[in-house]
């Protein structure tokens, strides 16, 4: 049976993710047959598998980190918030319906533990070691009842637990002896040791801290880990979204409409890699100025987002520019939107029945109860977005969507599916507009395809008078190199002799 660690916070968004892809990036670099686990995720940057289950993303960073394919044992549960005390409930991959809080929390969530057990034992019979990754906080006595991803894993398994507190947000000693304080006396004693993470300064100086901290927890400090500015590692929610930097104008500049229920932004990460592109994300009461082009995004509520977009303004905005001559790109949610009208006859997202789009691409989407979730295949010929001539086949990407979008005339269509879950397809997706200047598509991820970013990006050059970029980034080679980064700090900031050992005491 493998061995087990994990990995718990204060709070939310203190590191969890990005240090549990930091362990398992070390222990695959020393040897070690490793994979990641979270039980219960709550995020809407979700991902498809090859076998066409959804997880989270979080998790599929943490796989790759640890050399393998992400599959839905990594993350059974996946919860994505659909509105106010909502959520999607996304079992072993495949959605099983709404509920709200109350309703999963005391009528659902035990009911997965089997699942749960069930992936772990799959697990730790495959693989040397297991690092888990918690949610939220351990602490929060109104959850912990219905808990089934902090400490009931944790005592299901004898996991050693690690507590991971940041800094950089202030009160990091009160959050870790308060956390502990809260804790039952069985539970505290599965904490093991205490990280404090994203540290900005001089170390000598917190060293009376951390002196004061094991003394008065009798938890050894494991380490201190820097704070680690532009990762280029895939992040899991919205909220990482307001920790990033914005570039000095470059020469493209990319603006993406931040809509309350935005998902699945990393498609447009790749675009933010590239030295020659800012990538600003407009948020409420912000102008979208005249960027060279805008991104319309996924969403996890059309509607709802939809509506956001009319009152923000940022309809007319948008209108305006592509008027004027600024092409537009939307993905998924953001590709229904372009449409002229959205039906919800079934009430899947809103009260409404129907609602008007933007009017921009001669489609209409209606939403159904199934959801398509699969990895693809594409091919993209001479479709003219930008008045591109462009031929490739075998781009890659995913759908994650719910509803059916039907052409109103026809179309030239952005790609053609040529396999769905490994499976030969023949289908056509997405929109070009007749002038080039607006594109919709379902296909997610579509812009990791290295050659066809930048022949989109370069024509944008182009249209401004510049002069094209022949380099062309590798994105897996990108992202090696970031996940090696990563592991090269955390492991210089840890106690390592210290971290084995507890690895080893079950």
């Amino acid at each position: 049976m493998a061995k087990t660690i994990m990995l718990q916070g204060t709070s939310s968004h203190v590191g969890k993710s990005i240090l549990t892809t930091a362990l398992c990036r070390i222990f695959l670099q020393d040897g070690q047959k490793v994979v990641p686990f979270k039980a219960q995720n709550m995020a809407l940057n979700s991902y498809v598998t090859k076998t066409g289950g959804e997880m989270g993303r979080a998790q599929v960073a943490q796989a790759e980190a640890a050399g393998l394919d992400p599959i839905v044992e990594m993350n059974p549960v996946l919860l994505k918030p659909t509105g106010n005390s909502c959520s999607q409930v996304v079992l072993m991959g495949k959605p099983i319906g709404n509920m709200s809080a109350k309703e999963y929390h005391t009528g659902y969530s035990l009911k997965a533990l089997g699942v749960i057990k069930e992936c772990l034992d799959k697990l730790g019979a495959e693989f040397d070691t297991i690092v888990i990754e918690g949610a939220g906080s351990p602490a929060e006595v109104n959850l912990k009842a219905n808990d089934i991803v902090n400490m009931r894993i944790a005592k299901m398994l004898t996991a050693p637990v690690l507590l991971i507190a940041d800094i950089d947000r202030g009160g990091a000693l009160a959050s870790v002896v308060g956390t502990l304080e809260l804790l039952d006396p069985d539970e505290r004693d599965l904490i093991k040791g205490i990280i404090i993470n994203k540290f900005r300064g001089d170390i000598d100086l917190l060293k009376p801290a951390l002196d004061f901290l094991e003394t008065k927890t009798g938890k050894p400090v494991i380490g201190v880990v820097p704070h680690l500015d532009q990762l280029g590692i895939d992040d899991e929610d919205s909220v990482s979204l307001d920790d990033k930097q914005v570039k000095t104008l470059s020469d493209l500049d990319i603006a993406v409409i931040r809509t309350p229920k935005i998902s699945n932004f990393t498609d447009f990460d790749a675009f933010a890699n590239e030295t020659d592109v800012t990538v600003r994300y407009i948020q409420q009461g912000e102008s979208i100025g005249k960027p060279d082009l805008i991104l319309l995004p996924g969403s996890k509520n059309t509607i709802e987002d939809l509506l956001y977009i009319r009152q923000q303004g940022f309809e007319e905005q948008i209108i305006k520019l592509v008027e004027s001559g600024t092409p537009l790109i939307g993905i998924c949610g953001g590709y229904q939107m372009l449409g002229k009208q959205i039906s919800d006859p079934n009430h899947t997202e809103s009260n409404l029945d129907t609602i008007s789009g933007l009017g921009l691409l001669d489609i209409t989407t209606t939403f159904t109860p199934n959801k398509i979730t699969h990895q693809i295949t594409a091919n993209c010929s001479n479709n003219g977005f930008l008045g591109l001539n462009l031929t490739y086949e075998n781009l890659v990407g995913y759908e994650i969507h719910m509803g059916l979008t039907e052409f109103l005339q026809t179309a030239k269509h952005a790609f053609t599916i040529t396999s769905r879950s490994n499976q030969r397809a023949d289908s056509a997706d997405g929109v070009v507009r007749s002038d080039g200047l607006v594109m919709g598509t379902y296909i997610h991820g579509i812009f990791d395809n290295d050659v066809y970013r930048r022949s989109i990006l370069n024509a944008l050059r182009v249209r401004k008078g510049l002069a094209p970029i022949e380099t062309v980034n590798d994105t897996h080679t990108r992202k090696e190199n970031s996940y090696n980064r990563l592991a090269e700090t955390v492991r210089n900031s840890l106690n390592m002799d210290l971290l084995y050992t507890i690895l080893g005491a079950k």
